[in-house]
């Protein structure tokens, strides 16, 4: 699994780095960023939920 951020939706709410710290951070602006974009395994199910919970829908995953 691959994963993005669109980063003219979000908006730094953070809601993914709370769920996924291993694949999601905020950068020096306060915006979502991908650490991983290829996603492990044992993360797989925690992005999933981030790309559900994300408020502006910004996440993606391929």
């Amino acid at each position: 699994m691959k994963v993005t951020v669109d980063e003219d939706r979000c908006r730094g709410h953070g809601v993914c780095c709370a769920l996924c710290p291993e694949v999601f951070d905020l950068s020096d602006d306060g915006y979502a960023v991908v650490l991983t974009p290829e996603v492990p395994a044992e993360f797989e199910e925690a992005v999933r939920t981030a790309v559900r919970q994300c408020p502006e829908r910004a996440i993606t995953e391929t």
